[in-house]
């Protein structure tokens, strides 16, 4: 079950809209395949409301509402109501999993919070909306109330639910205690269908797991990129890849492919980035950094594992940077077409391996312009330079530029304003194209700026910038120790690129 769309939108400063929800929810279900979604809390919002009813109709229209389910609560039949008004046809009770929830937050005793969930069940079934219930806090409860765990399970086993879902709400417990209790709680309710939520506050959510559907539990909840509350849920791409690669003998339905993309999408509409680092889809997992490594790679993939990226439907790459090889820039040059003779490889190498030490980001596609300049080709030159400027910024007035650009050693000149410096600069470049060339300036899409990792207060900023010309998009970027400068280098970039 992927509950992105309700305990990940508990991300801290995560909202999403109506649209961009049903959207989530078709990919998860028709793309990636999963079984059931969980897309919301009951009596959260009226906009809640509106994209649970957007979501059950299309579900209703393409067979897929059994799948949809809905978190709701034991209030006397309010959160009921409310599934009926939007249309969904399987709730997910929250209930007390510890004795320390019960006593501390309902004040309740377990047969008064027994007989309430017993009603909310059977209300439930009278509308025919079926039931499952979570247990909150049962990682808490089997430590140190497991008495009360097993007194309350002894009672659901005699309700008309569907499935018992045991969270680790708190993200507390280690991988062997997973393994312990999810054992002991199948031996002693063999026919009853238990899921596990697991959290990630040590970081032990993707262990859980795994020891979780070895101790022979039924189900999996899981998050889009771990979102969720605090560090997040057991992500859903990691939790996939383990299951597929180290649990043979389980057989699930999720689209191994469409979990990059997937995650892009939910990435860009939450606004919550994945780190470059997170396995399967962060951006540098399928990249090689070291050049021995690149090497080996050539010979008979001695750095492959199973974690090929063209299962998710991934590319590998090789970095260039400081500790680049011979092997790591062949890889590249072979992807642009380029080939280089022993001594031209050797003197471009030394030349990334400075950058590199500088702290400069070296792209694929900045290899054109490293090889022009290590070895004065006449095929790749720099046949556009911006020559000089000057950056006017003044209390109550319009920001300047004056620019001076050389193509191809005619020199122009140009003025202009702007909202900001960088933009005052565009419009004079744009000034320039328009008066002396037949060359149109590509759309910028998309601005980022950014200190390199490891760098400190007086580091170098990086600018990248992607740009749009007629429907192809390509990616530049800049180093300075200033932010308009570094954007600036990027744009000249560009220009020689078009």
């Amino acid at each position: 079950m992927d509950t992105t769309l309700r305990d990940g939108e508990q991300t801290s400063g995560v909202s999403f809209s109506v649209s961009e929800k049903l959207t989530i929810a078709k990919l998860l279900l028709e793309e990636l395949k999963v079984d059931r979604l969980e897309i919301a809390s009951a009596r959260v919002s009226e906009g809640e409301l509106q994209a649970v009813k957007k979501i059950t109709s299309w579900a209703s229209e393409n067979n897929f509402l059994e799948n949809i389910e809905v978190l709701t609560f034991v209030d006397g039949g309010k959160s009921i109501d409310w599934m009926l008004e939007a249309g969904a046809k399987v709730q997910n009770l929250l209930t007390k999993g510890s004795l320390n929830h019960l006593t501390h937050q309902l004040k309740k005793t377990p047969a008064q919070h027994f007989a309430d969930i017993k009603a909310t069940i059977e209300l439930a079934a009278k509308h025919d909306i079926k039931t499952n219930v979570y247990l909150e806090d049962w990682s808490n409860g089997m430590r140190n109330s497991k008495d009360y765990v097993y007194e309350y399970l002894d009672f659901l086993t005699t309700q008309n639910i569907e499935r018992v879902l045991l969270p680790d709400t708190l993200g507390v417990l280690t991988h062997t205690e997973t393994f312990e209790f999810i054992s002991e709680v199948r031996e002693k309710y063999p026919n009853t269908h238990f899921d596990f939520h697991g959290h990630n506050d040590y970081d032990l959510g993707v262990a859980n797991v795994m020891e979780a559907v070895k101790a022979g539990v039924n189900g999996l909840h899981l998050t889009i990129n771990g979102m969720g509350e605090r560090a997040g849920n057991a992500p859903m791409a990691s939790v996939i890849a383990v299951i597929n690669d180290f649990l043979s003998d389980v057989k699930i339905s999720v689209n191994e492919k469409a979990l990059h993309k997937v995650s892009k999408l939910v990435e860009t509409f939450s606004g919550f980035r994945i780190p470059v680092n997170k396995p399967v889809v962060g951006a540098n997992v399928f990249t090689q950094t070291a050049g021995i490594h690149a090497d080996g790679d050539n010979k008979n993939n001695l750095y492959f594992n199973d974690l090929m990226p063209e299962r998710f439907g991934r590319k590998r790459k090789y970095a260039l940077g400081k500790t680049s090889g011979k092997a790591n820039i062949q890889k590249n040059l072979q992807d642009l077409g380029l080939s280089l003779n022993d001594e031209e490889l050797k003197k471009v190498t030394q030349r990334i391996i400075e950058l590199g030490d500088k702290k400069e980001v070296v792209s694929q596609e900045d290899l054109p312009y490293i090889i022009s300049d290590v070895l004065d080709s006449d095929t790749i030159e720099k046949r556009v330079v911006v020559e000089n400027y000057v950056l006017g910024h003044a209390k109550g007035m319009k920001p300047s530029t004056t620019l001076q650009l050389r193509v191809e050693g005619v020199q122009y000149e140009a003025h202009a304003q702007g909202d900001g410096q960088f933009d005052a600069f565009m419009n004079a470049l744009r000034k320039l194209y328009k008066r002396h060339s037949r060359k149109e300036i590509p759309s910028l899409i998309d601005y980022a700026v950014r200190i390199p990792p490891g760098s400190n207060s007086d580091a170098l900023c990086e600018t990248i910038i992607t740009w749009k010309l007629q429907e192809k998009e390509f990616i530049t970027r800049g180093l300075d120790s200033d932010q308009t400068v570094s954007a600036i280098k990027a744009t000249e970039k560009m220009l020689n690129i078009i």
